[in-house]
């Protein structure tokens, strides 16, 4: 099974990307928005990972069923 390196850095990526927007709204005045930036972007990195974790189950599967 190949590890998806790329798929951590998309993550790391994201996360710093959406710290610093939130940092930016918030010393704007805008909290409630920079509470949404922030929301938003952990739905998306838990898209992600959900799907990253559907790969893994369905390669344990083949690996435990000989398939």
């Amino acid at each position: 099974m190949n590890v998806d390196v790329n798929a951590i850095f998309q993550i790391a990526g994201i996360g710093i990307i959406i710290a610093m927007i939130h940092t930016v709204l918030k010393q704007m005045g805008k909290e409630d928005m920079a509470h949404w930036v922030t929301v938003i972007g952990f739905v998306v990195v838990l898209f992600m990972v959900v799907s990253l974790l559907d790969t893994l189950f369905k390669e344990i599967k083949t690996i435990f069923l000989f398939q």
